[in-house]
């Protein structure tokens, strides 16, 4: 049997492929869900702990913050996932949501240091300029140097978006069929433990190269949008 006999009675026989499918589908609802809730999650820390800077009567909340981060970024996100499932969600039935909630939670971590060094790197004469005319300290923050920070950081974003990606790789260990799981079962279906491997490895790449050229053209826009 040739090697296109082989890859053709690998994927199309009971159309296969279509697994291949399905599972890059939840891979993509795993990703853009964690990816929301690590933005949001990030953004609540970064701007408490900005507020909480010379404020002691906010030093408990900047204790949690930083507890949150040393904790999340200190567990390898598989086990924290498994934690999630087999203990905090021990009777969930569907795996897809809780590897949401586990790698938001996760990203959530490292986004807080992203969105946090985008605001630090925001001109402190924003803020006094913007509570000169009137503006509180939140109002501020929302009107003035949350958007700047944002913009500024975007591509970094971004590319916590692919390293999101690669992570969710291992959400098969909860029984959930993504892309990666789909590949496997393919493996043990068919005994071929060499196509299925390399196929899967070539949806990852294409996936990462086309999510990488679309941060290089939002990198040039937000560069000709200051001038530059």
């Amino acid at each position: 049997m040739s090697w296109f006999d082989k890859l053709a009675e690998t994927f199309l026989e009971d159309d296969r492929y279509l697994w291949m499918v399905d599972g890059l589908k939840i891979t993509v609802i795993i990703t853009l869900g964690a990816l929301v809730i690590g933005v949001l999650i990030g953004a609540l820390i970064a701007i408490t702990k900005y507020f909480c800077e010379g404020n002691k009567k906010l030093r408990f909340l900047n204790w949690i913050c930083d507890l949150y981060t040393t904790v999340i970024r200190g567990i390898p996100v598989t086990v924290l996932l498994l934690v999630f499932f087999f203990v905090i969600f021990a009777s969930a039935r569907d795996g897809v949501p809780v590897a949401i909630v586990a790698f938001g939670i996760n990203s959530g971590a490292y986004m807080a240091e992203l969105i946090r060094s985008g605001i630090n790197a925001v001109d402190k004469g924003q803020m006094e300029a913007a509570r000169s005319l009137g503006l509180s300290k939140g109002q501020a923050m929302a009107k003035v140097i949350f958007p700047q920070a944002i913009k500024n950081i975007l591509p970094a974003i971004g590319n916590e978006c692919i390293a999101l990606l690669k992570e969710t790789s291992v959400a098969g260990y909860v029984a959930v069929v993504d892309v990666t799981k789909a590949a496997t079962n393919i493996r043990n279906k068919t005994g071929d433990a060499i196509n299925p491997i390399i196929f899967l490895a070539l949806v990852y790449l294409v996936i990462v190269v086309i999510m990488t050229r679309l941060l290089t053209i939002l990198e040039r826009r937000l560069q000709k949008s200051d001038g530059k």
